[in-house]
C-alpha cells in the first residue's frame, strides 16, 4: 500500500493503470475507519483491479466549526486497518491539494439536497458535493463505492457523476449494523455506555414503523409514534424521521413505487442517522 499525499503522485500512478488498461476502483472516506469502511473495501477489491481509499476531513461539509474539530483524525491507526486488504494506494491529501489558493469553486446539487440532512446541516452537502468532484476527477476512478447509511448523500453523488458526465459509476453498499442493529459510524466512539445502550432504539423503533406501513396503517400516526417512543426511551430529540420516494426523495403520495424511511436523532451530543428500505 502506497501512501499519496499530493494529487500528482496520484496521477502518476493513475497513469500507470491506465495504460495497464486496469480497472480502478475508489473508496472516498474520512478517515476513523471501521467494519463499514472496510466492507466498501471489499466490494471495490471484488470488483476492480486496482483500489484507492481516500482520507479527508472535508471542512467544507461541517456545518458546526465544534464538530469538525472533534472529529478523529487516526491516520495511523486507518493504514493499519487497511493494510490486510491489499490496496494500492492511501490517498491522504494536505489541504492544499484539494483547495489551493485561491480556491473559488463551489458544487450543488439541487433537488436532493434542501430537506431532511440539508435543512438540519446548512451547506453541507456543497461541500460534499465539491469535495467528491475533486476525488473524482483526482483519481479518474472508473468505479466508487459508498455506502447506504449516508443514504441522501449516495443519491447526490450518484446524481452529480451523471450530470457532470464524470466517467465515475458510483456504488452503494448496505450499511453495515452493529449486532443490535445499530448502524455503524465513526461517531459512536462518542456515545457513553449508557447512550451505547439506548442507541439501538432508534433502528427497532424505525423496523417497528416500518412493518406497520406495510400493513396499510396509518403513516402520520405511525411515523409520530415512533419518534415519541425514540425520545421515551432516552433520545433528546428526533429531528426527522420521514418515507419517502427511495428514487427522489420526494414526500410519498405512491406507495407501490419504492420508499425509503430516513432518520436522524440527536443522543447526548452524537447525531445519529440511519434508513432502511419499506
Amino acid at each position: 500500500m502506497k501512501i499519496v499525499r499530493t494529487k500528482d503522485d496520484l496521477r502518476t500512478l493513475r497513469r500507470r493503470w491506465i495504460f495497464k488498461g486496469e480497472k480502478v476502483a475508489v473508496v472516498p472516506t474520512m478517515g476513523a475507519l471501521h467494519a463499514g469502511h472496510l466492507s466498501l473495501v471489499e466490494a471495490a477489491k471484488a470488483s476492480a483491479d486496482r483500489v484507492i481509499v481516500t482520507i479527508f476531513v472535508n471542512p467544507k461539509q461541517f456545518n458546526n466549526p465544534d464538530d469538525l474539530t472533534g472529529y478523529p483524525r487516526t491516520e495511523d491507526e486507518d493504514a493499519a486497518k487497511l493494510a490486510p486488504y491489499g490496496i494500492d494506494a492511501l490517498y491522504v491529501p494536505t489541504p492544499d491539494q484539494i483547495y489551493p489558493d485561491g480556491f473559488a469553486t463551489n458544487v450543488r446539487v439541487s433537488g436532493l439536497t434542501e430537506d431532511l440532512e440539508g435543512a438540519h446541516r446548512p451547506g453541507h452537502f456543497d461541500g460534499v458535493a465539491t469535495v467528491v468532484s475533486k476525488l473524482f476527477l483526482q483519481s479518474r476512478a472508473d468505479v466508487a463505492y459508498f455506502g447506504q447509511k449516508d443514504y441522501q448523500q449516495l443519491l447526490l453523488v450518484s446524481r452529480l457523476s451523471r450530470d457532470l458526465d464524470i466517467e465515475t459509476e458510483v456504488v452503494g453498499c448496505p450499511t453495515v449494523r452493529e449486532a443490535d442493529g445499530l448502524a455503524m459510524s465513526s461517531r459512536n466512539v462518542r456515545l457513553s455506555a449508557t447512550q451505547r445502550a439506548i442507541a439501538p432504539v432508534l433502528k427497532a423503533e424505525m423496523d417497528r414503523a416500518a412493518e406497520a406501513i406495510r400493513r396499510g396503517a396509518d403513516r402520520r400516526v405511525v411515523l409520530d409514534t415512533a419518534k415519541q417512543q425514540i425520545e421515551n426511551a432516552g433520545y433528546d430529540t428526533v429531528e426527522y424521521l420521514e418515507l419517502r420516494d427511495a428514487e427522489t426523495l420526494a414526500p410519498v403520495t405512491d406507495l407501490s413505487r419504492p420508499t425509503r424511511l430516513l432518520a436522524a436523532a440527536m443522543l447526548g451530543d452524537v447525531r445519529l442517522i440511519d434508513n432502511i428500505a419499506v
